[in-house]
């Protein structure tokens, strides 16, 4: 049940246990993993009885054998009947499928996940392709804007001003000893739908369980963190049930306090750690990643996940239509965190391709709600790289204002056109129609989130390009049916890449994660599709073939780590040899068997 050097998925290398006050501890204060004299894997708890049908991370419901049930306190509290954990899945699917909204489903879920961690898991990967959109984009956007009226059960760790600086002590008392992934929001820009104050401790967990059911990360190394810095959501600061702290945002140096404090705490107890940012406004985004990327292993999936992911799926695009990264003409229509980290991937991408930095940066066009970046204007740090002179654009407009989406376009002969606004319908037929005359065959990207914020679409790109573009959303779209041809809508999605880098960074146990390794994730992507799946047009694998996915991204981050001096764990050079080290190190979600580790402080003694 734990992340493992060996084949069942648990630890045992010295380095991955934490010491404190110069003893090494067990995986959890409640339960250790354990190996028989033949290798075999078993887990021995203190927790008994009752207890232990409450305590999610052991808990196996009516799959507890009978001697399990004998030993651990457990006779007469389950049903007669011991079930497999294949019958536990037909059940809890059938009960799933009983509830009628999306957002019941997604409880129904989190409520399972509350309940038993390992069957949550297993119903998930089982179901990856119809639960995806339900534990993540686009539902998990309204469970996040409902997060205090849906609350039932608390989940990870929340840190706020009221117990930063007793943070310590809350982080040496939290369950798991070797935490070695963890997601951490300030709940400031929740994809598409900006300020949810403690509601964003939704998309952390959301994307912690796909870490475990796509990226083969053990939950009982995973960590969701909610830094609750405030809110400006007048609606939240006026709602009598909302859990968050009361009060307007930090800002400035008290919120670079806060998280220096809470990244220091975090990196003397589980100084292996990597650290996925997410869902962090702009200006701050940048920021925290470029402040803590060499204090611990970090990375933002909003800026350098959506930009690998985003890069992969262009090239195969380019190579289902026969032509060059180097040959296309980038238009993005967004410049917060994503918008910037896109272009920056793909300006990375286009140098790597064998371009100059200024050619990369020439054939980029960034626009913001002001128009397209030039440098006539004063500009945040993130934007100010994108920024085109003035004198280039000169005519572009009549009355010398920064050009608009079409007019940068038409003038910049645009071959892709990317949208990260979370503005609906911003790619209207005449903007579409504008990107045919450059291209014969238009690569769309509508990658805003959720499904109501999307730029187009897909149907009507493809209405108003004669079924001629190459599209891609953000969440997931039916195919489109048009003149008796049927087109799959590929998907975007982050999770085709953060999953296996966070995997590959954690078993290469790297000091940093580099731009490259990020890179070299973007590449393994676009491979396996063009191996797989462009034959069928596809831009993007299908969700069903992530943990696969998630495998070769691992092993391009680790090959790419080493190559980088980052790597700090002996890695087989030998591909088939390391394919074979991640498969063994990769966690799959099945029940091991649960003994008694003596009285302990839950048992009574008569």
């Amino acid at each position: 049940m734990m992340q493992d050097d060996g084949q069942d998925g648990t630890h045992d290398s010295e380095h991955d246990n934490v010491a404190i006050e110069g003893r090494h501890l067990p995986i959890s204060h409640f339960f250790d993993l354990k190996r028989d004299a033949a290798g075999k894997a078993h887990i021995e708890t203190w927790v008994r009885g009752i207890g232990l049908l409450r305590f999610v991370l052991l808990n196996k419901g009516s799959a507890f054998s009978l001697e399990e049930r004998r030993e651990l306190g457990l006779e007469g509290l389950l049903p007669p009947r011991v079930s497999t954990m294949q019958e536990q899945m037909a059940r809890a699917y059938k009960q799933y499928l009983e509830h009628p909204t999306p957002l019941s489903k997604y409880q129904f879920l989190r409520g399972l996940q509350e309940r038993q961690e390992v069957l949550f898991h297993a119903l998930v990967k089982a179901h990856l392709e119809e639960m995806m959109p339900i534990v993540y984009t686009p539902t998990v956007g309204e469970a996040i804007e409902k997060f205090s009226a849906l609350f039932q059960s608390p989940r990870g760790l929340t840190v706020h001003e009221g117990n930063i600086d007793r943070l310590e002590q809350i982080v040496a008392e939290y369950p798991m000893y070797d935490v070695r992934v963890l997601v951490v929001t300030d709940s400031s820009a929740i994809l598409g739908i900006g300020d949810q104050g403690y509601g964003g401790m939704g998309i952390c967990i959301g994307k912690l369980t796909l870490y475990t059911v796509g990226g083969g990360v053990s939950p009982f190394h995973t960590m969701p963190v909610g830094l609750d810095v405030g809110t400006d959501r007048s609606n939240y600061l006026a709602d009598p049930l909302y859990l968050g702290a009361p009060h307007p945002r930090l800002r400035g140096e008290a919120y670079e306090s806060f998280v220096d404090k809470f990244v220091e705490v975090i990196r003397k107890k589980y100084p292996n750690a990597i650290l996925q940012w997410e869902d962090l406004a702009s200006d701050a985004a940048f920021h925290v990643l470029q402040r803590y990327r060499k204090v611990l292993p970090s990375f933002n999936d909003d800026i350098q996940g959506t930009g690998a992911v985003t890069l992969a799926g262009i090239i195969t695009a380019c190579h289902l239509k026969g032509e060059k990264l180097t040959d296309q003409r980038f238009c993005v229509y967004g410049a917060g965190a994503g918008g910037v980290g896109v272009a920056s991937v793909i300006v990375q991408g286009l140098i790597n391709a064998g371009l100059t930095s200024e050619q990369a940066y020439s054939q980029m066009y960034v626009l913001d709600s002001r128009g397209l970046i030039l440098d006539n204007r004063e500009l945040q740090p993130h934007k100010a790289a994108f920024a085109h002179k003035a004198s280039e654009v000169e005519g572009w407009t009549k009355n010398g204002t920064n050009p608009d989406l079409r007019t940068t376009i038409e003038k910049a002969k645009c071959t892709v056109l990317i949208g990260l606004s979370g503005q609906p319908g911003a790619f209207d037929q005449g903007v579409v129609e504008a990107m045919s005359r450059n291209s014969k065959r238009p690569i769309l990207f509508a990658l805003s989130n959720p499904t109501k914020l999307v730029e187009a679409l897909p149907s009507d790109l493809l209405a108003w390009t004669d079924g001629n573009a190459l599209v891609a959303t953000g969440s997931p779209f039916a195919p489109v049916n048009l003149d008796g041809r049927r087109f799959p809508i590929g998907q975007g999605n982050n999770a085709f890449v953060f999953p296996g880098l966070g995997l590959g960074a954690m078993l290469a146990r790297v000091s940093e994660i580099t731009d490259t390794m990020v890179l070299a994730g973007a590449y393994a992507v676009s491979d396996y599709t063009k191996q797989h799946h462009a034959q069928f047009g596809l831009i993007y694998p299908p969700l069903t073939d992530l943990p696969k996915v998630s495998r070769l991204v691992a092993a391009a981050v680790v090959k790419q780590a080493v190559a980088d001096g980052v790597a700090r764990e002996s890695v087989p050079s030998d591909p088939d040899a390391l394919a074979e080290w991640i498969d063994d190190r990769f966690w799959e979600p099945e029940y091991l068997p649960i003994r008694a580790k003596g009285p302990g402080p839950y048992r009574q003694e008569a």
